[in-house]
């Protein structure tokens, strides 16, 4: 299987406790509704056994295990998932069980029947609790004040491999997250929103959560509408 139709990147960090049966999950899965894809694993630094779980869950199905040596963040983790992706589509799941398997099929449900280029995904309910809440409205005003652009876009997403250029997606962190969306946004690629549940974490505690993570998003948005205008600035010289 030299070039799948869908790639599935899964990144996990020090995910030992979860990463089996999530992944035996997936498999299952893909074996009933694509059984042409692949699965992309990346550990991102992991200091417990999260490795060779992946690897015994995964042996038998078309995948590929890949590693980082330190810890280098979400969106690192992501973009070497999709450097690594045969697939001509991509879309990713987090290693902590919370959203289910399914989402991928009304991801691509939702491609098929829009004709879209990219497919982003909301939750259906999700309690954060208020100050999450209020960031999150913030974040997303922030958005729209500076790069002009209404983001939806909670959980994963689907998308045409030929659109994620990694040696533009300058963020190793969690604000790749925002950057990828933005720019298709902002290029107004083909896109639609569906809603997906969310599940509570099979087990352990979220990684990507707290003010600690979202500390500097504003600044984040600053740097990305500066490369964006320099960009933009490069094209028309």
């Amino acid at each position: 299987m030299s070039h799948p139709d869908l790639s599935v990147v899964i990144f996990a960090f020090n995910e030992e406790s979860n990463i089996a049966p999530v992944l035996t999950e997936l498999r299952q899965w893909l074996s009933a509704n694509e059984p042409a894809a692949e699965v992309v694993f990346v550990d991102d630094g992991s200091s417990d056994s999260t490795s060779a779980e992946a690897a015994n869950a995964l042996s038998g199905t078309p995948h590929q295990l890949l590693r980082h040596e330190t810890n280098r963040g979400i969106g690192a983790a992501l973009k070497t998932g999709v450097q690594a992706a045969k697939g001509a589509w991509v879309t990713f799941l987090p290693a902590d069980g919370q959203i289910a398997p399914d989402a991928i099929g009304t991801l691509r449900t939702a491609a098929a029947r829009e004709q879209t280029e990219v497919v982003f995904s909301v939750y259906d309910h999700r309690d954060d609790g208020l100050h999450r809440k209020i960031l999150s409205a913030g974040v997303r005003a922030l958005i729209l004040m500076i790069h002009g652009v209404r983001m939806r876009s909670d959980g994963p997403y689907l998308f045409r491999h030929a659109l994620f250029d990694a040696d533009q997606l300058v963020p190793d962190t969690f604000f790749l997250n925002f950057e990828f969306p933005i720019r298709m946004l902002g290029a107004e690629v083909p896109a639609t929103v569906v809603t997906i549940e969310c599940r509570p974490r099979r087990s352990g505690h979220s990684k990507s959560t707290g003010l600690k993570r979202i500390y500097g998003v504003a600044q984040d948005l600053i740097e990305l509408r500066i490369r964006r205008v320099k960009e933009s600035h490069g094209r028309h010289a």
